[in-house]
């Protein structure tokens, strides 16, 4: 707790500096809440949900999936983002981190490199490079998270350099990082990891992104290359139509390869009312990233139907359908498929 006090001291004793020699500096404030219902058809007695769903987690109960309150500063020169959280998201996801990481969402500084160009450093604990789905529900098209999302890092922490040119359509990471989503690396674990970023939009309708990552998950000793490749693409006319596509594959050296497409069409219904529509299939024969007692691995489809309503501009009532069909007995009752229904309440603040 005590690293988590000293960061937010950091982050006012730099925006207080900062303010005294640059008029465009602020700082701002801002919070997220979702709480959700879900109903899983295996009705777990345990009320908790298979071993590679993170969020969402909890069956027949009222429950928060994430909750956050965050503190960013900006200026011409330098930055800073802090943001503390609990919920599932929080319990599951960062069961492996040390108590007082179990609260960080985000806490990180940077400073710009170059007066002519938007070149920055960025160091600490900050949301992934991967991917197009984050922790926060209201920025995803679906309620709950592909099953790709849920497998690959939600957040790292490491070094970050980032370029953008003068228009804002490309920008460009390198990174060096703790680990295949590590806050802190546990003992005999010193191999370090790499990834790179390219996201680029053609047109205002159109993102393309390309990451990946290259390091071990693996304890000195047992050291194993792991090579990841993230792709997708976004369309989203924001009047009608948006489409989402992304493909992931990821290789553990000498032990095999899992891969994930996934696509996503969401409609305009009214002003205040979308609908999406998702697709998707995971496979990890290996179960390098997943794990399941007593199968050969996971291979998963997936299929979603989400309403959402905007009942403000800062709160959404999202409704969810989504079943899930294995090759293998991997869920309660040795079942081979799975229906949740979730509802959800998201806020910001």
């Amino acid at each position: 707790m005590y690293r988590i006090i000293i960061t937010l001291l950091s982050v006012s004793v730099l925006a207080k500096t900062t303010a005294q020699t640059d008029t465009t500096a602020s700082l701002t404030f801002s919070g997220y809440g979702e709480l959700y219902y879900l109903y899983d058809s295996d009705e777990p007695a345990d009320h908790e949900r298979p071993s590679f769903i993170y969020n969402h987690k909890r069956h027949h109960e009222v429950n928060i999936n994430l909750a956050l309150v965050k503190a960013a500063f900006a200026s011409q020169k330098t930055r800073a983002n802090m943001a503390l959280m609990f919920g599932n998201y929080a319990h599951y996801n960062l069961a492996n981190e040390p108590t007082w990481a179990q609260f960080v969402y985000e806490a990180n500084a940077g400073v710009k490199l170059s007066k002519k160009h938007n070149l920055w450093l960025d160091a600490g604990i900050m949301p992934s490079h991967i991917g197009f789905e984050s922790a926060i529900g209201a920025d995803c098209w679906t309620l709950t998270r592909s099953l790709v999302a849920e497998n690959s890092p939600y957040y790292e922490t490491g070094a970050k350099f980032s370029f953008s040119n003068k228009k804002e359509n490309l920008m460009v990471a390198a990174l060096l990082l703790n680990g295949w989503q590590r806050i802190q690396r546990p003992e005999n674990y010193d191999a370090l990891g790499l990834g790179l970023q390219i996201n680029f939009k053609p047109t205002e309708q159109l993102t393309l992104n390309y990451s990946n990552f290259i390091g071990s998950d693996k304890p000195n000793g047992e050291a194993i290359r792991r090579v990841y490749h993230n792709f997708y693409a976004i369309w989203d006319n924001q009047k009608l139509v948006g489409v989402t596509a992304g493909f992931d594959i990821g290789q553990e050296e000498g032990i095999g390869e899992w891969f994930s497409p996934v696509l996503i069409v969401r409609l305009k219904l009214a002003e205040k009312l979308r609908f999406s529509n998702r697709y998707e299939l995971f496979k990890d024969p290996a179960e390098i990233v997943t794990s399941v007692k007593g199968t050969s691995g996971l291979d998963v489809l997936g299929v979603s139907f989400n309403l959402d309503y905007a009942i403000s501009e800062n709160a959404t009532l999202r409704l969810e359908a989504r079943q899930l069909q294995s090759k293998n007995a991997i869920f309660a009752n040795s079942a081979k498929g799975n229906f949740s229904a979730v509802t959800a309440l998201c806020m910001r603040f």
